[in-house]
């Protein structure tokens, strides 16, 4: 490695990626766009717009400051080979795994997802053309091989083989979480609408989407399907209309009772994971015995949408698809666990 960079200018430099994001030319953006929809029909223009505006919130540079004034991090003597295994379910989703170990001052070796490659490596080329030094740093793999430690995302199938591959290395392996929302029926249009863009955004995809609602009262779910009518462009995206329709044909055949707005359908249900185009819910009567239930599944959920007032650290309506860098995934601390591998 010719030259280390000091950890102020790893920050400048995503610090500069964040500012680059949020002032892109139409040219670059439609360009990005196109070619990352044509891998992923999934990745619209509106889910690649939000991903760019949460990256760009994310590496503001006083919120970069603040979340590494909490570590200390040392000139790292010989760098550890991090191997990182990225998901592809929402555009960029393993870019703040690759942002910790670059600030940490390992080298980041990264398995991208071909759900996700072309969206990911355009990243990588952005950060590496701000700060050339960084071309040391990042790789990109097929192979995962003789890393001294790995960060793998996935389902909970994928992480059973991470576990196997990995599990004797140093690892953070991650599998299946979603998000829910909690109402208390004091909500106003405002809430709801942004919660709607907790559901909707990326279609659901995300591990902070949320797929679950817990209400106080059945009544309000109507009021709540009104209010969001302003989300049915998700219809227009193939996959989406195409799993909603698949998903209310069998609870016709089947007379399962749902509501249906047109591109969204509720049904009540215990689980946390609804398929695309549902939204469960499920009543409560008692703040306390909610609070219960939902510490107990605790290591299946990501994060809690609602009043943080009324729910112990919840997310805002609207907010949980913008996390912050010190928001991590699984409520691991990445940061910690890399800096605990310095020699």
């Amino acid at each position: 490695m010719n030259e280390r960079l000091p950890l102020s200018d790893r920050i400048g430099a995503f610090s500069a990626l964040g500012m680059h994001l949020s002032s892109l030319e139409e040219e670059e953006r439609m360009d990005l766009f196109r070619r990352a929809n044509n891998q992923n029909s999934w990745f619209t223009e509106n889910s690649m717009e939000a991903a760019l505006q949460g990256l760009s919130c994310l590496l503001e540079e006083g919120k970069l400051k603040k979340w590494i004034s909490g570590y200390h991090i040392p000139e790292i003597g010989i760098p550890k080979k991090i191997g990182i295994l990225m998901a592809g379910n929402i555009p960029g989703v393993g870019f703040h795994d690759l942002m910790c170990v670059l600030i940490s001052g390992h080298l980041a070796v990264a398995k991208l997802s071909s759900a996700d490659s072309y969206f990911s490596s355009w990243l990588i080329r952005k950060l590496i053309e701000i700060e050339p030094r960084f071309e040391e740093y990042i790789q990109t793999a097929e192979m995962l091989k003789g890393m001294d430690a790995y960060i793998a995302t996935g389902s909970d199938n994928s992480a059973r083989y991470f576990n196997y591959y990995f599990g004797k290395y140093p690892s953070i392996i991650r599998s299946n979480r979603t998000s829910v929302a909690v109402l208390t029926g004091e909500e106003n249009e405002a809430d709801l609408n942004e919660l709607g863009k907790d559901i909707f955004l990326y279609f659901g995809l995300g591990c902070r989407n949320v797929s679950k609602i817990f209400v106080k009262n059945e009544q309000h779910l109507q009021h709540f399907l009104d209010i969001i009518e302003k989300f049915n462009h998700v219809a227009l995206n193939h996959k989406y209309l195409n799993n909603y329709e698949y998903i209310k044909s069998i609870y016709l055949v089947n007379s399962e009772p749902h509501l249906d707005n047109g591109f969204l359908i509720l049904r009540e249900s215990k689980e946390l994971v609804s398929p695309i185009g549902v939204l469960f819910y499920e009543t409560y009567d008692n703040r306390d015995d909610l609070l219960a239930l939902l510490d107990s599944q605790e290591s299946k959920i990501q994060c809690i949408v609602g009043d943080p007032k009324e729910i112990p650290g919840a997310t805002k309506f609207g907010e949980a698809q913008f996390p912050q860098p010190w928001d991590y995934a699984d409520k691991v601390d990445t940061m910690q666990f890399l800096l605990g591998l310095v020699d």
